[in-house]
């Protein structure tokens, strides 16, 4: 078809199409504005439920703050938002402990504890927790403290010993007293295998009544005063609310001194000497300040006369916690099992009287180190303080890039080998990390994931200024940067270990000293509390006076959201728990939250 005739069919077709009505032409623009209009409210709703179905989405799934940046190998959980979801990652991912024996559940999910399901839940492992496991780090942590402790308590005349894991039911209820407070946590064997057991056998909750059968035998005169025994051991306490590592488990690892004297007055000095130790361990090595004090009646040792203590003060959630204590037993045990030895101030041709000796005994556990990982620990992992640090210093090749000839590489990290072994010269514990795959800029954040107190970077810039570069884990940014010469390298990184060891201290008791609150009235009491704050208050230190402080401080608002996954500090968690007599004032009081 030539291009006249295409023309002229298109002109013959358009024709026969029929003008439209002027009738025909009004419906037709009424039903097009009817059908904008159903599709501009069809939009319109369409757009709000997918808004309203984008903003339930986001509130049903909206995970609880994480850390900006943060990858999925570091601490992904703020401290200040879920402390005790930060603490387990903190211990896990700080290579303190097996995250197996971290994470806790119990076996039912109607249990009261279902919450505590973490980490396991998706594998359907939900092992529960019985005792910490301990990596290297976390166990070199406890040997420091045992050495610096057992070293002392040597010099004041105190002997290692061990006695049995077991004790007979028989013996165990010989101090009723005592064992009371106890009774809930005892952990009893019943069979041997698959046959019963005539009696029962109990795994030690403490060894008083293990090891007092023995001073009864060995103490026969005044001459065998005083006896002073420790035993570095592990007991069990069956823990049933929250059990948390490193502070509840039902498992732990700590020490135990028993002594006797002829004189309460050589015990009572004792007491104090041994908390004066512990408070040694927590501010000299931990770089943790505590409160020195003394227990109230309902508070101290089952079937002492009177309980010493230190207490540890956690910022991040205002609660207290106890770090060790120091008990005088008076005569109590020694009355029951029989301790004494004939007065030996009876003068001669007199009838010598038989004297029950004075016993102490005094406990510091493993919890040193959650207190430790508590006090310290920031959103970026651990702070170990230097004196029981595994690894002191990690020293770590820097300026490798892929232009980099496999001999300068080499070179490199002779360099590193040779600034290693002139800190490892002068006793301080370094590590060069020279792991291939990893970036530096990895290796930093694991390293202060791990908590070690110093890095020094070395790469091709500080060797051409003959220095190293030094990043301090307490202090984050350019802040915690500096330089050391090489030729002044050792004595160097010993000032800086040094200057975080006394900082970390100095920052941890301003912390305290900015919380502590001293309060005169109770109007002023429940607020300052609720406000995370140590309170100082006269107390007439009467049993009912401490029940009302208990009862009237009580929680009794329900819209206070209380985290009970949070760790557990002490004994009291419905109420206000009035930990100690201070040591400045015979008047004044420690109270926080338990």
């Amino acid at each position: 078809m030539d291009e006249e005739t295409a023309d002229k069919t298109a002109a013959i077709n358009l024709g026969q199409v029929e003008e439209p009505s002027k009738n025909a032409l009004k419906e037709a623009n009424k039903q097009r504005k009817l059908a904008e209009e159903k599709a501009t409210k069809s939009a319109t709703n369409t757009t709000k439920e997918v808004a309203r179905s984008e903003a339930k989405r986001a509130v049903t799934k909206a995970p609880k703050k994480k850390i900006e940046g943060a990858a999925l190998i570091g601490i992904d959980i703020a401290k200040e938002e879920d402390f005790s979801g930060w603490y387990q990652q903190a211990l896990t991912k700080g290579n303190l402990s097996e995250s197996e024996a971290c994470f806790y559940s119990r076996d039912t999910s109607t249990d009261s504890d279902s919450h505590l399901k973490v980490g396991f839940a998706e594998s359907g492992l939900l092992p529960r927790m019985l005792a910490d496991s301990f990596k290297p780090a976390s166990w070199f942590i406890w040997e420091q403290i045992r050495d610096w402790f057992d070293l002392r308590i040597k010099k004041l005349g105190v002997r290692n010993c061990a006695f049995p894991l077991f004790v007979s039911e028989d013996v165990l209820q010989r101090e009723k007293a005592h064992i009371e407070g106890f009774a809930a946590e005892v952990a009893w064997v019943t069979h041997a295998g698959t046959t019963k057991l005539d009696k029962k056998i109990a795994i030690r909750p403490t060894s008083e009544t293990v090891m007092y059968p023995y001073y009864a035998k060995w103490i026969r005169s005044h001459r065998d005063l005083p006896l002073r025994l420790n035993q570095w051991n592990s007991v069990v306490r069956w823990e049933f609310k929250n059990p948390t590592p490193f502070l509840r488990t039902r498992e732990f690892h700590w020490q135990e001194g028993h002594t006797a004297y002829l004189k309460q007055e050589d015990a009572a000095k004792e007491v104090l000497q041994i908390l004066e130790l512990y408070a040694g361990v927590y501010e000299e090595l931990l770089a943790v300040p505590v409160i020195r004090g003394r227990k109230t009646d309902k508070e101290k040792f089952a079937g002492g006369d009177y309980t010493t203590t230190v207490e540890g003060y956690i910022a991040a959630t205002g609660r207290g916690i106890q770090g060790g204590t120091s008990h005088h037993l008076g005569q109590n045990f020694s009355n029951m099992f029989g301790i004494s030895v004939e007065d030996p101030s009876a003068k001669e041709g007199e009838k010598k009287a038989a004297i029950n000796v004075f016993q102490n005994s005094w406990g510091l556990s493993t919890r040193t180190i959650g207190v430790m990982v508590m006090t310290h620990g920031d959103n970026r992992g651990l702070v170990v303080p230097p004196r029981v640090s595994e690894i002191q210093v990690v020293i770590v090749p820097v300026g490798i890039t892929a232009k980099s000839t496999e001999e300068e590489k080499i070179s490199l990290h002779k360099q590193v080998d040779a600034l290693e072994a002139i800190l490892k010269a002068e006793d301080i514990r370094a590590e060069a990390d020279k792991r291939e795959g990893p970036s530096p800029g990895w290796k930093f954040n694991d390293w202060e994931m791990k908590g070690v107190p110093l890095r020094l970077e070395f790469g091709p810039k500080d060797i051409a200024a003959h220095c190293v570069t030094t990043s301090r884990r307490d202090i984050e940014g350019n802040d915690g940067k500096g330089t050391i010469q090489i030729t002044e390298l050792a004595a160097g990184v010993k000032s800086l270990l040094s200057s975080i060891q006394n900082d970390l201290y100095s920052r941890a008791e301003q912390v305290y000293k900015d919380h502590t609150k001293t309060i005169t009235s109770w109007d002023a009491f429940v607020p300052a509390l609720n406000e995370k704050n140590v309170c100082l208050i006269p107390h007439c230190l009467t049993e009912k006076c401490e029940d009302e402080i208990k009862e009237m401080s009580t929680r009794t608002d329900s819209d206070e959201v209380v985290d009970e996954k949070a760790p557990s500090m002490g004994v009291c968690t419905s109420s206000e728990k009035i930990v100690a007599l201070t040591f400045r004032t015979n008047a004044d009081f420690v109270i926080f939250k338990g």
